[in-house]
């Protein structure tokens, strides 16, 4: 039996969480439709990998079945001793791997100011060339160095393989569903993240309540801890009873959860709603920011922390800012998010700064609600300066 494989094209192995609903998933989609587009030059094959606890996809479309496909040629290509040609591979540098003949990192990098030793080790030692999704993120490896001795002589590991940053693709989409929101108010902030520290969600909700506690004005938040399960449901509706209930018992404010899974179509449709005003996101640090991306080219105006990835997009060319810039301290990472080799206690992220954050929120509520200030024109679908980051555009039917 001959090998399963195109021999007139090159074998690449794309290795990542395809199947998952997390942002890893969500880049190793990217990265697989640029092959894709390529199938003249590419002879595909993946490896599926889980991230964390996160969802697996349910759906069944024309790429779910193109993956489930390259799945079952990948496991027969290795049973019958296949070799191949490259490899990319969609993760966090630790997991990089010896897989083919060239071997490319392709990883959203680091949201703190520097990555650990093991990454450069690991890069240094496997990988041809890496890729990174901002240019926030190929700073921190750039930037990260450390020193030793090694037999009495004095040594320093950085990064010596080369490094490019690739923005995400635009999605256009012929169709988007109607969704069906039952919202009290005509003016709604979204913020859309999972519950986890480098979030900052707590502060955001917290920060809202206090700015906007007697006006009629609401918050969306599309969270989960890790599932979009009932019983992640039920937690995150814990917490936000916990924690916010007894806060300005009287309040005229409201807080929505939007919980469960969403198809790429509902979550744009999300952001055209006509109730969904601004998004705000008060992260500690963003490999890149999907979301705050996809709000900002959907044609609605950000808040967000002036720090990190995001940068990329919500800055233009010439340097002027495009969002309500919420001022920050850095500092470093608390103990309690610590991760061995991941997010370093030597790094630092962003701190947002309670006032600035409620400036700009009260700033967005205003300008959109008088829509009077020319700033408003900053704010068109796939405005421009977006285009500007050499992100391509996706058409989605």
């Amino acid at each position: 039996m001959d090998i399963v494989g195109d021999s007139m094209k090159q074998k690449i192995i794309l290795k990542g969480p395809l199947l998952t609903r997390s942002g890893y998933g969500e880049q190793s989609r990217f990265a697989l439709r640029a092959l894709r587009s390529r199938e003249d030059l590419f002879d595909i094959y993946i490896q599926p990998l889980s991230w964390g606890r996160t969802t697996w996809i349910s759906e069944q479309t024309e790429e779910r079945e193109f993956i489930d496909s390259a799945i079952k040629k990948t496991i027969e290509f290795i049973q019958q001793g296949g070799k191949f040609d490259m490899s990319l591979q969609v993760t966090i540098p630790s997991e990089f791997e010896d897989m083919a003949s060239v071997n490319i990192g392709y990883t959203a990098g680091i949201e703190t100011t520097a990555c650990s030793a093991e990454w450069l080790q690991k890069i240094n030692s496997i990988i041809e060339r890496v890729i990174v999704v901002s240019s926030f993120s190929k700073g921190a490896f750039v930037n990260s160095e450390y020193t030793g001795e090694v037999d009495g002589q004095p040594i320093t590991l950085k990064l010596e393989k080369p490094i490019e940053h690739v923005n995400y693709a635009v999605k256009e989409f012929d169709d988007l569903p109607e969704l069906k929101l039952d919202l009290d108010y005509d003016f709604n902030f979204l913020a859309m993240a999972q519950w986890g520290p480098r979030k900052n969600l707590p502060n955001t909700v917290k920060w809202f309540i206090e700015e906007f506690h007697d006006e009629e004005v609401g918050l969306i938040l599309k969270t989960n801890i890790s599932k979009n399960c009932l019983i992640d449901r039920e937690l995150v509706f814990s917490r936000l009873k916990e924690q916010f209930s007894a806060m300005f018992p009287d309040k005229v404010c409201k807080i929505y959860l939007l919980h469960g899974d969403m198809t790429e179509p509902e979550i744009h449709a999300l952001y055209k709603h006509p109730q969904v005003t601004a998004m705000v996101a008060l992260p500690h640090g963003e490999g890149f920011g999907l979301p705050i991306f996809e709000a900002a080219y959907s044609g609605i105006p950000v808040v967000a922390t002036g720090w990190s990835g995001h940068l990329d997009f919500l800055v233009d060319a010439a340097g002027k800012d495009q969002f309500y810039n919420v001022a920050f301290d850095i500092n470093h990472v608390p103990e309690e998010v610590v991760w061995e080799n991941v997010l370093i206690k030597e790094s630092r992220w962003a701190y947002p700064r309670e006032g600035s954050a409620k400036e700009q929120m009260r700033k967005c509520y205003e300008e959109k609600k008088d829509n009077d200030s020319d700033d408003l024109d900053l704010f068109e679908p796939v405005p421009d300066y977006l285009k500007l980051t050499g992100a391509c555009q996706t058409k989605r039917g």
